[in-house]
């Protein structure tokens, strides 16, 4: 067999307003992830499992959604399908809280084939997170797109995806040599620090745990363990708390207020307590931001210091 053909195949059967782009968009840093795609309708994943490197594609068909898979790991991805597609996720109880609040009851239902997907992989995110904190987005792309091409592992399939890097190797790297992909000490080791653990964060039971696992890392913190555990398992609650722009965003959608801060914030999304994580989503997939009134953030480089 050659990586032009799949190895597992698996036909699943989406809700009728069952949205895949706006579901797995998520898993994509940018149009342009070294790892992730959405190309002329399908989607391509390319990650690491127990059983060796694989690619994962979802597209849809005549009201189906077909899954398929690459690589040694191809099982495994295929047999996750349906989660990583954002079918797993459990919307109970979700409608009844939406209705206490009329724009999250409209976005509910405006964006009710939006689905929270679930991988069930920490690490991969753990390394778009960490890049991600305290910089601008363009600024964190670039360090994570040139950190996968760095280690460059060609993943299995016909579309030209990488792997992402094994946690071992990036644990063993040097602080140094993330520098000139903008990255100062501080971000670098603690992802070193988090690629040591990688191990024994893939086996946490549920997000809870994961959360504990990752908050005991040094510079690891809240906001960094939501945006894991979103992702690695659909959690709905998931707020990320040390955003810079989220609470603002909140207390304009909710109260019309144009700055809050954590507190406000929670205070705010407490009355969707299960499916605070979902309502933030909402609200970033109807594109809804507070005013701004200072300057943007400053994309800097660090690779010249």
């Amino acid at each position: 067999m050659t990586w032009d053909e799949p190895a597992v195949r698996r036909v699943l059967r989406p809700p009728a307003d069952y949205r895949l782009a706006a579901s797995v968009r998520a898993l994509t840093f940018s149009p342009y992830d070294p790892c992730a795609r959405i190309a002329a309708g399908t989607f391509w994943w390319a990650t690491r499992t127990p059983t060796g490197p694989a690619t994962l594609t979802l597209h849809a068909s005549g009201g189906e959604l077909v899954a398929e898979g690459y690589g040694p790991g191809a099982d495994q991805v295929v047999e996750r399908a349906d989660a990583v597609a954002g079918l797993r996720d459990d919307l109970a109880g979700f409608a009844d809280l939406a209705a206490g609040h009329p724009l999250v009851a409209e976005l509910a239902a405006r964006h009710r084939g939006l689905r929270l997907p679930a991988t069930g992989q920490l690490f991969p995110r753990v390394l778009r997170a960490v890049f991600e904190q305290k910089v601008t987005g363009k600024e964190a792309y670039r360090a994570y797109a040139a950190t996968v091409r760095h280690f460059g592992e060609p993943a299995p399939g016909p579309f030209p995806l990488l792997l992402p890097p094994e946690p071992a190797t990036v644990a063993a790297t040097p602080y140094w040599v993330f520098h000139p992909f903008g990255v100062e000490q501080r971000r670098a080791d603690t992802l070193r620090r988090a690629a040591a653990l990688a191990d024994r964060l893939e086996r946490c039971a549920d997000s809870a745990e994961a959360t504990r696992r990752l908050t005991a890392i040094p510079g690891v913190g809240p906001w960094t363990a939501a945006e894991v555990v979103r992702i690695a398992y659909g959690d709905p609650d998931a707020v990320s708390v040390g955003d810079y722009h989220l609470p603002n965003t909140v207390a304009w959608a909710l109260a019309g207020e144009a700055r809050g801060d954590d507190a406000r914030m929670l205070a705010l999304l407490d009355p969707f307590r299960g499916h605070r994580g979902r309502v933030c989503l909402l609200l970033a997939a109807a594109g809804i931001q507070a005013p701004r009134f200072g300057p943007r953030m400053p994309i800097r480089s660090f690779a010249r210091f």
